[in-house]
Formats: C-alpha cells, structure tokens, sequence
C-alpha cells in the first residue's frame, strides 16, 4: 500500500498529538490542525488521502465540516474519532457523509487497521475506474467507473455512501439483501444489532429516486432487507 497522507482534525491538544504521533509511527504522512476551519483550508491546499475528524470542535460541528467535506469530494474517506458512543451519534455521522466511526478511547491499532482499509478501498476505486462498468436496472443507470447515477438521464447527486449502496442492491438485482449484508457489503464491517443506518441511507436514496421519477426502484422485504427487481416484461 502507498504512504497516505492524514489530515487530523482535533481540538484536544494531548488527543491530537497522541494521534499524530501514532500514525506518523504507523506509516502515515500526519498533518495536524485544531479547528475546522483550518482543516477545510488544509484539505484545500494541500494533499489529503485521508481524515481523522472529532466532532465537537471549537467554531464548528465536525458534522458540518463532514458534510462540507463530503461535498466538496465524494470519494474523500473520512473517519469521525469521538468520545459520543450512542448509536444515534454515530448513525449521525454515518449520515452526515463519514466513512467510518471509531469511539474514544480506543486502541491506536485499531484506528491504524481501519485507515488503511479505508485507504485501501479507495485506492480500490481509482483502479476500477479503469474498467468499463455501466449497471443498467429500467431507468436506472450507474455508470460505476465514473462514479455517476441517473434516472432517464437526470443525474443523481449522491454522496459517497449512498452511490455503493444504490450500486450494491443493483449488482445484486432480484436479491434480497439483508441489513447485515448491506452493513457489511457497503459499511465493512459490523455495527451493533440495533443500528438503523441502512433504512436511513436507503430513506436518502428513495427520495432522490423519486425526485427523477423513480420511485419505486428499492422494495423492502419486512423483516428480511432490501431489493432492487428487474423490471418486469408485459406479455405481448
């Protein structure tokens, strides 16, 4: 794996210096800053393969900044480290376009291992973009190697997340899938039993669908998971 480059975001001067100091350790190019407005400058002016983001920082919600970030680049993996372990905290930064969620404390190896995965997956991504890749589902079409959805040609504006769930239920056409297998298929790895996040997604998903005139691409299957059909043919 290439040396990645870490943009830290904390305004705990003891976390963000352990951090730093960690990952520089684990092979990380690390650069440090303590509000958000100087980590949306830095990512701006400088080369960030990765983020390490808190959420409660002094001028503004690290939410915020997450969502700017996730507008400003759709593939840009960004991990919330947080000392807010409710699930709803971390479907929220889940929704608010992260890629991931660690809770403080936590072991720095485990931070390092989910990192270059994440890293890993986005490298990933730029190789497949090589390949030519087009899901066709009716209307729907997702133009995998560019990274673009459209309905009847109006163009989906997706975040990252949303773009690999819409591209794993169409891959997996006529399939039920279940949460488990989307958290693991989309999310990597597993979240508690009582997590939501795949029906909040899939809620952001729905209304976008429908917003181009595709309301009805993903089905639930109650107590099962979700499915997108092949449409079907009318009998001559």
């Amino acid at each position: 794996m290439s040396r990645a480059t870490v943009l830290v975001v904390e305004d705990d001067e003891p976390v963000r210096s352990a951090v730093s100091d960690g990952l520089s350790a684990s092979g990380f190019e690390v650069a440090a800053v303590e509000t958000a407005e100087d980590g949306r400058r830095h990512v701006e002016r400088s080369r960030v393969d990765l983020v390490v983001l808190d959420i409660g920082l002094p001028d503004m919600s690290g939410l915020d900044l997450c969502r700017r970030l996730r507008a400003d680049d759709g593939l840009l993996p960004i991990l919330i480290l947080s000392a807010r372990d409710a699930v709803t905290d971390r479907v929220a930064g889940l929704a608010a376009g992260a890629d991931d969620y660690l809770v403080k404390p936590f072991a720095l190896a485990e931070l390092v291992a989910r990192l270059h995965a994440l890293h890993r997956r986005s490298e990933l991504l730029d190789a497949l973009g090589s390949e030519q890749n087009t899901l066709r589902v009716g209307e729907l079409a997702i133009d995998v190697d560019r990274r673009t959805a459209a309905v009847n040609g109006v163009d989906l504006q997706l975040t990252r997340r949303e773009f690999d769930l819409l591209t794993v239920l169409a891959r997996n056409r006529d399939l039920v899938l279940s949460r488990f297998t989307l958290l693991e298929k989309v999310w990597g790895y597993d979240f508690d039993v009582e997590t939501n996040v795949v029906d909040v997604f899939v809620g952001y998903l729905r209304r976008k669908l429908a917003a181009a005139g595709a309301a009805d691409v993903i089905r639930t299957v109650r107590g099962v998971g979700f499915v997108i059909d092949s449409p079907r043919v009318s009998a001559p």
